[in-house]
């Protein structure tokens, strides 16, 4: 028979099953519920209106409790091939629309994917607070480290890091 204080951390465990359902309560965000959620809304097949509106109406809600946004609008938005993963939830990342997002994507928090039809591959890494502007494509296997803000099109197998700072344009005051 196992102690009392090892019921009580197997009870509030959150790798388990009620853990998780109450995690999600917590944070007001279920990653599986969400996604799939998503999945139907952004399909133009998926024949019922209400239903559809609703989960976008959980979508938008979800959203503006998190300061982000996947790109998702009724009938269209980013294509993602996997739902990405989001280490530290879905705070503070914007996702455009008309993306093209690979599997297996890891997205930090901060994270900004400018719309303006991009191509991101399989396996890629955001680290926090990158951006990426619109038009530009990254390559499978690429890993974007903290605050870079990628301009060029990013080789597949590379990684990228923000370069030292520069004075472009000088002000007389």
């Amino acid at each position: 028979m196992k102690n009392l204080k090892d019921l009580i951390e197997m009870a509030f465990s959150f790798n388990n099953r009620i853990g998780k359902i109450l995690l999600s309560w917590i944070q007001n965000y279920n990653h599986k519920k969400y996604w799939r959620r998503r999945e139907k809304v952004i399909d133009k097949n998926y024949k019922n209106v209400f239903l559809k509106l609703y989960y976008l109406y959980y979508i938008k809600k979800v959203d503006a409790y998190h300061n982000c946004s996947f790109g998702t609008n009724y009938n269209h938005g980013s294509i993602f091939k996997s739902p990405p993963k989001l280490p530290h939830g879905p705070k503070n990342i914007i996702v455009g629309h008309n993306l093209t997002i690979g599997s297996n994507v890891i997205i930090f928090h901060n994270v900004t994917l400018s719309h303006g039809g991009s191509i991101i591959g399989d396996n890629v890494l955001f680290s926090t607070g990158s951006v990426l502007l619109s038009g530009r494509n990254v390559g499978n296997n690429a890993k974007i480290g903290a605050n870079a803000v990628i301009v060029e099109d990013v080789p597949s197998n590379s990684t990228v890091v923000l370069q030292k700072p520069r004075i472009i344009l000088k002000h007389n005051i």
